[in-house]
């Protein structure tokens, strides 16, 4: 879907590229997050999809044409944008932010209205309470759900977000990226996303993307990448406590046994195993009922531990 062929971007006055001939290949209807220091050429990487950069050297196909034989203006209609700072129109209505493109390709009013309230729904807003209310009567959570739908409004295929979440208090965060990932998945939407953040590129991301420099240090599943880092910058990035956040991308039912466990705390088959271990540890149970898997199971410490030791 999206390909990036010896990319190469370096600004007047640096002292080394911005962006270093990176290659790499984006599925379509997956999401890669690009990640990595400060000043390593994540987000010039971003921003040359839509030509907000334009690369000295290299190419960037989307399906298959070069993005720089598309005009800016179309080429940016049909790419969906979340960038950290939301960027809502302060002075336009929530319903007049999420039309802006499709009112600027010429829709019929009662086409923008009906996608007006279909996107809000979707993310999470009741068009009614919503619609009419100003970007300063929301809280930031509620801004970026704005954001999320007003890039989603016109349907493109692809969808940039540079830092989407870093204006969002810690305890929305979360809940946002768990939220706004499943809709991008349920869309199928290929999706590109910057953070400095390493919780957020495991739960987000389909494959990472390491940067440092301006090159890729490797570029894998989120599991690979903390199970196998590539070399002692990956590991030092990822955290002495990867085996953690390892445990934050598998779920319980996956590593449940058939069994009952009638006294036993309980939780979901999708309740991470991150959030199992906290729950065991502070009951003091040995094991825990896993519901929603169709039988009854159980999931015990023994095998928690032995999901995040294990090396494939």
């Amino acid at each position: 879907m999206i390909r990036f062929e010896g990319v190469y971007r370096r600004f007047a006055g640096a002292d080394r590229p911005a962006v270093d001939g990176i290659d790499l290949d984006i599925a379509e209807g997956t999401t890669c997050v690009l990640i990595g220091p400060s000043g390593c050429g994540k987000s010039t990487t971003l921003r040359m999809v839509n030509r907000l950069v334009e690369p000295d050297a290299g190419r960037i196909l989307l399906d298959g044409r070069d993005v720089a034989g598309v005009d800016p203006v179309r080429l940016r209609r049909g790419i969906g944008y979340v960038l950290q700072g939301i960027g809502l129109f302060p002075h336009r209505t929530v319903a007049e932010n999420v039309a802006t493109v499709p009112k600027l390709s010429g829709w019929s009013r009662a086409r923008i209205a009906d996608r007006v309230d279909e996107m809000l729904a979707l993310v999470g807003l009741d068009p009614r309470d919503y619609r009419d209310r100003r970007p300063d009567e929301l809280s930031g959570g509620q801004r970026q759900r704005v954001g999320v739908a007003r890039a989603l409004a016109a349907d493109p295929a692809v969808l940039l977000m540079d830092e989407p979440f870093g204006a969002v208090d810690p305890v929305a965060r979360s809940r946002l990226q768990s939220e706004i990932g499943e809709i991008l998945r349920r869309l199928n939407k290929t999706v590109i996303i910057v953070t400095h953040d390493i919780d957020e590129a495991m739960r987000m991301g389909d494959h990472v993307v390491l940067m440092r420099e301006g090159r890729i240090v490797q570029a894998d599943t989120p599991d690979r990448l903390l199970v196998a880092p590539a070399d002692a910058f990956v590991e030092s990035f990822v955290g002495e406590d990867r085996a953690l956040r390892r445990l934050a991308l598998t779920q319980a039912g996956v590593v449940a046994v058939p069994g009952e466990a009638a006294d036993a705390p309980s939780v979901t088959a999708e309740t991470s195993l991150k959030d199992a271990l906290a729950l065991l540890l502070s009951t003091g149970a040995d094991h825990l009922a896993v519901t929603g898997n169709g039988a009854p199971a159980i999931l015990t410490l023994t095998a928690i531990r032995e999901a995040a030791s294990r090396r494939t």
